[in-house]
């Protein structure tokens, strides 16, 4: 029996007691930390596939791992953007795939307790906290810019009804509930939250980008949906005042790239160790007393280790600018901290980028020919990471960070920072 159905079983046998229980960050670290590594012994054979590890998700459920960031007054573990990040690092290390499918998840739980209303935010928490995963249905095709939205939600006599096609929808095919961008009749920005069962939504598998292949990320399309007047959550305000959940979003995406780069490096090191032959003008008897791979591997490590400090400093100045929110602090101060927040993780978000790519490289450059041999797999790493990065181009962050330095310019107030 794979892992992940043996980790399902024992969870599922215990689920009543799970759904009544109190949660805590701490547990849901453990419990990420021990599927983690089972994910880690079945990734490479479910990318070979091509396909989603969905028993994965339903032991997520059955752990209430979605709810790490839910405030315990909704029955959530009411943990820190910190203990987040270290839950998305654990599921990316095992399955980088895993972990991006459910980051349409952890963004809804921000905005959620940022953009709702209070009696919205608590049944749409309630029930994350249960167990219940989001999908997701934002990005579109054409357009002028990226991130551009058409879809649209039009009045009818008994409420809403919503149309268009999204692209890239990631979770979307695991979602317990749907989350929709739109613009309203008036062009206003509203996040719209469905049943993915509801008439006139139908999720395309038909996702097939080079990496990252167990995303679930198809296309969806939305045909004359019916939308109820409390599935609808209003965003536009957050489009011009300053807020900490782009830099939420984006420190998933780090975590999500550190993550990846820690499973190259641990690969790298487990094939040198057990597959990989000395050069003879090496003098030495092991690959693991050349000089030359104990550089790359301590160089690749390093900057691993690097990276994932940053990320840790980047969420722990979101969690300030969440707590500066939520407490009620001057708007100049809340303003400051959403900066602060976002310019330290648009530092961390160029260090993952390149740790990631340069790791599962470094792989390659160690490991000899015998790496590229499809049965091991080791290409996925390099895969997953180059298709993960190109979601946010690293040069623009650059950009914001040496605006802010030199010019004491605030970056966009924009979901990417």
């Amino acid at each position: 029996m794979p892992a992940i159905d043996s980790a399902l079983d024992t969870a599922s046998a215990n689920s009543s007691e799970t759904e009544n229980e109190t949660l805590c960050s701490e547990e849901l670290m453990a419990r990420t930390e021990t599927l983690a590594i089972e994910l880690a012994a079945e990734s490479a054979a479910w990318d070979e596939r091509g396909t989603a590890n969905r028993p994965a998700f339903d032991a997520i459920r059955a752990a209430r791992i979605g709810a790490i960031r839910v405030p315990r007054q909704y029955g959530g573990a009411g943990g820190t953007i910190v203990d987040l990040s270290t839950v998305v690092v654990a599921l990316a290390r095992g399955d980088s795939s895993v972990a991006q499918a459910l980051l349409p998840h952890f963004v809804f739980v921000e905005r959620t307790l940022l953009m709702a209303p209070p009696s919205q935010a608590a049944r749409l928490l309630g029930r994350v906290a249960r167990g219940e995963l989001i999908g997701g249905a934002s990005a579109e095709r054409g357009g002028r810019f990226r991130g551009e939205v058409r879809t649209a939600l039009s009045r009818d006599a008994e409420g809403y009804r919503l149309n268009g096609v999204k692209h890239y929808s990631t979770g979307a095919l695991i979602g317990d509930l749907l989350k929709v961008t739109a613009l309203d009749p008036d062009g206003n920005s509203v996040l719209v939250v469905l049943p993915p069962e509801r008439a006139g939504i139908v999720r395309h598998d038909d996702w097939d980008g080079m990496g990252q292949r167990g995303t679930l990320s198809g296309t969806t399309e939305l045909i004359d949906v019916r939308v109820e007047a409390d599935e609808v959550m209003r965003t536009d305000r957050w489009k011009t005042e300053r807020h900490h959940t782009g830099a939420a979003s984006q420190i998933i995406h780090c975590s999500i790239e550190i993550g990846i780069a820690q499973a190259a490096l641990h690969d790298a090191a487990a094939w040198i160790r057990e597959g990989v032959r000395p050069v003879r003008e090496s003098g030495v008897d092991r690959a693991a007393d050349d000089p030359y791979i104990l550089h790359t591997i301590g160089s690749i490590a390093a900057q691993v280790s690097a990276a994932r400090a940053l990320v840790a400093r980047a969420a722990a100045k979101i969690d300030v600018a969440a707590q500066m929110r939520f407490g009620g602090a001057s708007p100049d101060v809340i303003a400051q901290a959403a900066v602060d927040a976002s310019i330290a993780t648009a530092e961390a978000k160029v260090m993952s980028t390149e740790a990631a790519l340069d790791a599962a490289q470094a792989l390659f450059d160690v490991g000899g020919a015998s790496t590229t041999l499809r049965r091991h797999n080791f290409d996925r790493h390099w895969r997953n990471a180059r298709t993960h990065t190109v979601h946010d181009p690293a040069a623009w962050k650059y950009r914001a960070i040496g605006d802010y330095n030199l010019n004491g310019q605030a970056p966009p107030i924009d979901y990417g920072y």
